[in-house]
């Protein structure tokens, strides 16, 4: 067993661990990121990736990386298409916000070559991974690496950063937790194509035959989504099938997609959770490892995001200056974002999608529904306000 010791070891070092790997050295203060995944891996994993304005100045202004800016692709906007055609939602216009289209491999890749460029000590591809004593002063971080040494880290604070399958979640004691739950009677069928971009901005789309959603990635490469059962077969659906179901559902409303090879499909089943509370004894969670929510709203990887950054801000009052409330003080100040973007999540979702039990009255009064955000500038700006991300700029005053 090899035995050392540091400030903050992290189990998971996705965008959030990583992310708060970077905060924390900017702080001065030591840590150790794990995943049980190879940095390969993760690289090849694609994702789809709407940055809020917050999450892109985060990036850039802590000296990850601007390629968010070079490459990104800057949003002032959506359509909201329903009823036989289109309508715009004006971010820019409605509060001055925009957003960036930026899949979140690449922010993984800025992070990645970020710790590795500061010497970071991040440990890819590790197995057998467990956490102990998390009550005690010293909690322990155990796994084995990559070339199948045995490790224990001891450290003032753990992190769980490990994603939707969580272990740390599970560490905390059964009566100690609660668990908010909310399984979805749909997914989304995802494609990957090579195809120039058919809108210069997302296309939410509501219709009778269900939802889709047109994104982009690059000048030649699209991510779109359509509604489907979570037990659909993706080898079920041949490429024409797809673009018949895809057109057919845009068309209604007057679009036409611009087609291409596709190269990747997927079934993405949806699910709301939290975890509370966030904190038990020294060790605290952030990102999936506390909360998933459906990707209509677009929140997922912000709110990671929003979650380490307070957390960083936390730790370093209680690391450095010995406030001995700063890990529930971050629990409840995350807390607050992440309902708040459970509940727009939960609104996107059901405003767009089709039930598979409704009636024709559900299906109008949906209508309805997007037709008073779209007709209103103040249900057009509650939409752009959250879509765009609560600002979250300004430091805790205490």
């Amino acid at each position: 067993m090899n035995r050392s010791t540091t400030e903050v070891a992290i189990v998971g070092a996705g965008p959030a661990g990583l992310m708060l790997a970077h905060l924390l050295q900017r702080a001065g203060i030591d840590s150790v990121a794990i995943d049980i995944r190879s940095r390969r891996e993760i690289e090849e994993t694609h994702r789809a990736g709407i940055l809020e304005q917050d999450s892109v100045r985060m990036l850039v202004e802590t000296g990850v990386s601007d390629r968010v800016l070079r490459e990104g692709s800057r949003h002032a906007g959506i359509d909201l298409a329903f009823g036989g055609g289109g309508h715009r939602v004006d971010f820019e216009a409605l509060n001055g916000a925009t957003v960036q289209l930026y899949p979140q491999t690449d922010v993984f890749i800025d992070l990645a070559d970020a710790r590795e460029r500061d010497g970071g000590d991040v440990r890819f591809g590790v197995s057998d991974v467990s956490v102990d004593d998390i009550t005690g002063d010293r909690p322990l971080m155990r796994f084995t690496d990559a070339d199948g040494a045995r490790h224990e880290i001891s450290a003032r604070i753990l992190v769980g950063s490990d994603g939707s399958r969580s272990i740390c979640r599970h560490a905390f004691p059964e009566d100690q937790r609660r668990q908010y739950f909310r399984e979805y009677p749909f997914a989304w069928f995802g494609i990957l194509c090579e195809a120039p971009p058919s809108s210069e901005e997302l296309i939410y789309n509501h219709s009778e035959r269900g939802f889709a959603l047109i994104s982009q990635r690059t000048e030649t490469l699209q991510r779109m989504y359509f509604q489907c059962d979570p037990a659909e077969n993706v080898d079920d659906w041949s490429e024409d099938r797809i673009w018949a179901e895809l057109q057919q559902r845009v068309g209604a409303n007057g679009y036409t997609l611009k087609e291409g090879p596709i190269t990747s499909k997927v079934v993405l089943p949806f699910r709301s959770f939290v975890q509370e509370p966030l904190r038990h004894g020294n060790l605290v969670l952030a990102g999936d490892a506390a909360h998933t929510v459906p990707p209509t709203g677009a929140k997922g990887l912000n709110l990671a995001l929003a979650d380490v950054r307070v957390l960083a801000e936390q730790l370093e009052r209680h690391l450095r200056h010995g406030a001995e409330d700063a890990l529930d003080q971050y629990a409840e100040r995350a807390l607050q974002r992440v309902w708040k973007a459970q509940h727009f999540s939960y609104w996107m979702t059901t405003m767009l999608h089709r039930l598979p039990d409704a009636s024709d009255f559900d299906a109008r009064r949906q209508v309805g529904e997007l037709s008073c955000v779209t007709g209103s500038d103040a249900g057009s700006t509650y939409l752009a306000e959250c879509y765009t991300g609560w600002p979250t700029r300004e430091r805790d005053p205490r």
